[in-house]
């Protein structure tokens, strides 16, 4: 079992025809079962052309009723990622990933509210996307780097992501699901949402959740898991050395008002009985000592 995706998803690429689009479908109907799990392709100005073999539909909707595609990756750019996400959701798909770094905040805020009482969940934008190893992949996290087993990782930043892994692999620790949620200010599922699925999967054992700097839901999934989390949860927060009111990098790695900093996430995580080390190269032998 994994969550939100597997071997059996049929997927969609929104801006398919696009240099991007098509370089990472490409990579990724060459992982596990990515030939028979990627089987369409949208572009309003390019219906009944084909990529590689994928036929393009001119909307998300003929996609969805011609292949049973139920899941969408999104290479669309910035001004228009947020109107792809729209129609992903009108056409009611269960699963939307939004890979598009620099969709603007204002078009994500328009784009979140209508997705309000929506059966779609959204996974991103400005992430790596989600893996379910030795499965499918569905983004631009380089596949061989994971390996299916127990662990789940869930983490605000694509490059601590692959980090995560590569130090689990090397204590020959594979995963579950590996899912990068983004670092915007607005965006879909938040570490709660993701920690919550982790809870309920029968093959994870225990989770592996990088934060960083801004926001408070790391505080929040914090909270939750005291309560609620039946399996182990590490942490570490990206950002620890950033002064008050800078960036660390990404645009919702922001404190604002004192809140968000790393320390007060660090004392929320701990006093909520998840384990936080400081230092990146230690969270693969952090998340092996509570096994």
């Amino acid at each position: 079992m994994s969550i939100l995706v597997n071997k059996n998803t049929r997927v969609m690429t929104q801006g398919i025809t696009g240099k991007t689009g098509q370089f990472h479908t490409s990579a990724c109907r060459e992982y596990a079962n990515g030939q028979s799990c990627f089987v369409a392709g949208v572009n309003p100005r390019k219906p009944g052309e084909d990529v590689d073999g994928i036929p393009v539909f001119a909307t998300v909707k003929e996609a969805k009723q011609q292949t049973g595609a139920t899941v969408s990756v999104i290479y669309v750019p910035p001004p228009f990622a947020a109107a792809a996400i729209d129609e992903a959701v009108e056409a009611e798909l269960d699963l939307v990933i939004c890979i598009t770094e620099g969709v603007p905040v204002r078009d994500m805020i328009r784009t979140r509210y209508k997705m309000q009482g929506k059966k779609t969940r959204l996974i991103g934008p400005n992430c790596p996307g989600i893996i379910t190893p030795d499965e499918i992949k569905i983004g631009i996290m380089p596949g061989y780097i994971h390996k299916k087993g127990r662990i789940g990782v869930v983490s605000r930043s694509g490059t601590l992501t692959y980090e995560a892994v590569a130090q689990l692999m090397a204590l020959g620790l594979g995963q579950s699901t590996c899912i990068g949620i983004g670092g915007d200010p607005v965006n879909g599922l938040k570490h709660l949402d993701v920690l919550q699925l982790f809870n309920d999967d029968d093959e994870t054992d225990a989770v592996l959740m990088v934060g960083e700097i801004g926001g408070s839901d790391e505080e929040d999934c914090a909270r939750w898991v005291k309560e609620h989390m039946q399996k182990p949860v590490v942490g570490f927060i990206a950002g620890v050395t950033a002064p008050p009111g800078k960036r660390m990098g990404h645009a919702g790695a922001i404190i604002s008002g004192g809140k968000g900093t790393a320390q007060e996430k660090l004392a929320v995580l701990e006093s909520c009985g998840i384990k936080v080390t400081l230092n990146p190269a230690e969270m693969g032998k952090l998340l092996k000592s509570v096994l």
